[in-house]
């Protein structure tokens, strides 16, 4: 890592370019003035990819890149990591040229560094998390949890509900960081973030199998199937949900997007909450195990709306 950038410190950097994480950086960029990205993709594709879509009023070299994760903690306050899940965060801090290696880089007069985990995973897993670094490193890092929900549209539309936990003074700072990419409010503690996605996810789960099935009984019924929608659609079987698939669960349009096979490890965190809370749950059993017929019938890369497909085949 190279320890002395001609570059100024960046207010925000971002790990994980994946569906959510391009177009936010490219909302972040543009409200921010400049973000820093590291990715093990080359270079000159993942700068290429995200200049070339920057919203209106974001200059040129908004985007600029990181060698590592350790330039990105040298260089800048917040770092949002929008990874698959807890191990690919683990192992952007602690590789030789991790998150980690570059805090003794960083200037003694900046604040702390600040980490916004972004990933949907365990609640106690990232209280655990915090508790780790704040053993090693004291307040030199520090950790909010804020998972989002709204789906590619919202992340690029700038309407994700991101669900922020931890202390006042940390939410407020992870709050103006990502203001730009939705409605960010803190939800509790650290670890309450997470639980409130889990509590997200299971509804989304329920009402993408109840929609799947639904679209099956009416086809199947001689149903135009766009009309009923329509009209269901200003009842109360009106969601964002039904609002953003509807076209899918009709042409049956299920090509990767929010990819299914999420919700096992979504639900896996679910259930963890409600062991932990002594909660006898109902829904959540069945839709743990619906998802993994889902996944065994060789669906878990589709759209969550693949739910129809799956329904239609059994």
């Amino acid at each position: 890592m190279n320890s002395a950038s001609p570059n100024p410190p960046s207010i925000l950097g971002v790990i994980g370019l994946g569906a959510m994480g391009r177009p936010m950086a490219r909302l972040l960029a543009a409200a921010h003035g400049t973000v820093r990205v590291a990715s093990s993709r080359p270079k000159e594709s993942v700068l290429a990819d995200l200049n070339s879509a920057l919203p209106a009023g974001a200059g040129p070299g908004s985007i600029l890149w990181a060698d590592d994760p350790a330039q990105l903690a040298a260089e800048c306050n917040e770092i949002l990591l929008m990874l698959p899940d807890l191990p690919q965060i683990a192992q952007a801090l602690e590789a030789p040229d991790g998150i980690l290696a570059g805090l003794q880089h960083r200037d003694p007069a900046s604040p702390p560094l600040l980490l916004l985990i972004g990933s949907t995973c365990s609640a106690p897993g990232v209280r655990a998390l915090a508790d780790k670094l704040e053993a090693s490193y004291g307040e030199r890092i520090a950790v909010v949890d804020s998972p989002v929900s709204g789906g590619e549209d919202g992340a690029t539309q700038g309407t994700l509900s991101i669900m922020l936990g931890g202390t006042g003074e940390l939410c407020a700072r992870a709050a103006q960081a990502l203001a730009p990419c939705g409605t960010p409010v803190r939800l509790g503690e650290l670890g309450a973030g997470q639980v409130a996605k889990a509590c997200n996810q299971l509804v989304v789960s329920a009402t993408i199998f109840a929609l799947g099935e639904a679209s099956v009984l009416a086809e199947r019924s001689g149903l135009d199937l766009e009309s009923m929608w329509n009209l269901l659609g200003h009842g109360y079987a009106a969601s964002r949900l039904l609002e953003s698939r509807q076209d899918r669960l009709v042409s049956g349009d299920d090509s990767p997007s929010g990819a299914i096979k999420y919700m096992r490890k979504d639900l896996a965190g679910a259930h963890e909450i409600a062991d932990s809370t002594g909660t006898h749950a109902v829904l959540l059993p069945v839709l743990r195990q619906a998802i993994e017929e889902v996944i065994e019938a060789g669906l878990g890369d589709r759209d969550i709306s693949v739910t129809k497909r799956f329904i239609s085949g059994r």
